[in-house]
């Protein structure tokens, strides 16, 4: 299994970003997806998760109503679109998901736990660096 990031990049506090996940080596529409975040020296945080056929969508509060995970199932495509962002948004962000319940994961792992949970499968992170 492979999951390749991009999209990340320096962007003004109020401007937007939109990360892809490539995904491969899975049978994507069958996996519920993550996006995580990471600032270095401090822990991982969750932000974003989707079902795997886009029946559902979650968010931590810190991010809810900026950002929008997506996926397209065609191409085996992650996304997340970042809006409104904030200083505090710097981070590495990677995606990740799961085999747990065969991939529906979400129906299984607690979202109060998905910031500490030892994913089985996540890429290598894009950066992002909301600056002045």
């Amino acid at each position: 299994v492979q999951l390749v990031e991009s999209g990340g990049g320096l962007v003004q506090p109020g401007g937007s970003l939109r990360l892809a996940c490539a995904a491969s080596g899975l049978t994507f529409n069958t996996y519920d997806m993550a996006w995580l975040r990471q600032v270095p020296g401090k822990g991982v945080e969750w932000v974003a998760a989707i079902k795997s056929k886009s029946d559902g969508s979650y968010y931590s509060d810190s991010v809810q109503g900026r950002f929008t995970i997506s996926r397209d199932n065609a191409n085996n495509t992650l996304f997340l679109q970042m809006n409104s962002l904030k200083i505090e948004d710097t981070a590495v962000y990677f995606c990740a998901t799961d085999g747990e319940l065969g991939g529906q994961w979400l129906a299984a792992i607690p979202r109060a736990t998905l910031s500490g949970y030892k994913w089985r499968y996540r890429g290598q992170g894009t950066q992002v660096t909301v600056s002045s």
